[in-house]
């Protein structure tokens, strides 16, 4: 008779029923709450549930609107999620890219986070609720006589991009790190217009691979700048002072002669006046 044997086995069956009614006793009470990266992950998980499948083997997201209400009961907590949230990868980029990968398209996406010192009975999550809609954008119709845009130059101020200079005659031209970004599944996201290069140090480094594009608008004859969840922010540097391009909003209009501010790295504007 091996006793040794049965004495390990009858020792891991109570181990195992200790574990149980342990796992059982914290299940009857109030769990430890989640750190703001679990809470990230969670919410990321949700939104990739909401993606259905479309025609032709397609898959597409529902909703432009996501809304996120955070449980935030003290300055200390909230601190510790903003720090989080806002990291270098902000969550709206996060879930950008989340459904990026799973093949959505997210051009009108708009995410709203609001942290709140009480959650509600309704929420699914103690930490957190995530609410989607869908808010149709207005038609808004472009004379065709404006739809050809000027001319817009660009040369490298700091950094190191595939090229010094570009010409552009362009209703959107996207600014990043590397010509060509892909997601995990080496699929193609967005090929960068002016593509600072990989590996060339802190100032590339700092140029996030889909930072931010200027778009033409025919109806009013600009260029404006738009950042695109970048990590290390965007502005313009005009006339000594630096004016900040916030995420999600309508943009900033460019001048000549202004410097655009992509990380680190700069960029040289140059608007030719249009000929007649």
């Amino acid at each position: 008779m091996d006793i040794l044997g049965k004495a390990r086995r009858l020792e891991a069956k109570i181990t195992a029923r200790l574990d149980r009614a342990a796992k059982d006793f914290v299940g009857s009470g109030e769990r430890e709450p989640r750190e703001p990266l679990e809470i990230v992950h969670a919410i990321l998980d949700i939104v990739e549930r909401e993606i259905q499948p479309g025609s032709r083997g397609t898959r597409v997201f529902p909703f432009n609107r996501i809304g996120i209400a955070v449980l935030a009961p003290s300055r200390e907590a909230r601190g510790r999620l903003e720090a989080v949230f806002g990291g270098d990868t902000p969550l709206p980029a996060r879930i950008v890219e989340r459904l990026r990968s799973g093949g959505c398209p997210t051009a009108d996406l708009v995410v709203s986070i609001d942290y709140v010192a009480r959650g509600q009975k309704t929420w699914k999550a103690r930490e957190f609720d995530v609410a989607f809609g869908r808010v149709a954008e207005p038609i808004v119709e472009q004379p065709a006589v404006d739809s050809t845009p000027m001319r817009i130059e660009l040369s490298v101020a700091r950094g190191v991009a595939e090229r010094r200079s570009y010409s552009f005659l362009a209703h959107r031209i996207d600014l990043g790190r590397c010509a060509e970004v892909r997601d995990r599944r080496n699929r193609l996201v967005r090929t960068n217009h002016v593509a600072f290069t990989e590996g060339s140090g802190e100032v590339n480094q700092s140029v996030s691979r889909q930072h931010a594009h200027i778009a033409y608008e025919s109806r009013t004859g600009q260029f404006r700048l738009h950042d695109d969840g970048s990590g290390h922010g965007t502005g313009i540097v005009r006339d000594g002072r630096t004016v900040d391009v916030p995420r999600g909003s309508r943009g900033v209009r460019l001048h000549s002669g202004d410097e655009i501010v992509l990380g680190e790295a700069r960029l040289r504007v140059k608007i030719p006046p249009k000929l007649s």
